[in-house]
């Protein structure tokens, strides 16, 4: 009987550099690729809707208007605090630099309906010809 002598073959080798390559682009990718949530300034409990829906993503955004519990209005992208006379200078101002802006309405479950009313007549007042309101769906918090 002849026995075959075989001979070690080396441990194959991992080459370190190439992953790193591989799994920093892979970051890039899917950190490039995420959509972020954005995140409200105002804890807010919206009140329910059985016709809630989810704006898309190609709309135009409208301007949003906050109203906390105790009935303070707060106005834009970083919820600057406003007044009701100041909220229809901003208004006037945003109608100026584009006639066919939006507005939505963010008011919490316990906020004053009179605040409501009050931004509304501003809207009217500045010329804006539609107004939103944020809710939710029933049974999701």
């Amino acid at each position: 009987m002849r026995f075959y002598v075989r001979k070690r073959r080396q441990a194959p080798a991992i080459i370190i550099v190439a992953l790193v390559d591989i799994l920093i682009v892979l970051l890039i990718y899917l950190m490039v690729t995420t959509t972020f949530k954005q995140q409200p300034a105002l804890k807010l409990a919206l009140p329910e809707s059985s016709q809630a829906q989810k704006t898309g993503a190609k709309e135009n955004a409208p301007l949003v208007v906050s109203i906390d519990p105790k009935g303070n209005l707060r106005f834009g992208p970083k919820s600057k605090p406003v007044t009701v006379d100041d909220l229809k200078k901003e208004l006037v101002s945003a109608v100026a630099e584009k006639p066919d802006v939006k507005i939505a309405i963010s008011a919490d479950t316990s906020a004053p309906f009179g605040q409501i009313i009050k931004v509304m007549d501003a809207a009217k007042e500045a010329g804006i010809k539609l107004v939103n309101a944020f809710t939710k769906e029933p049974g999701k918090s």
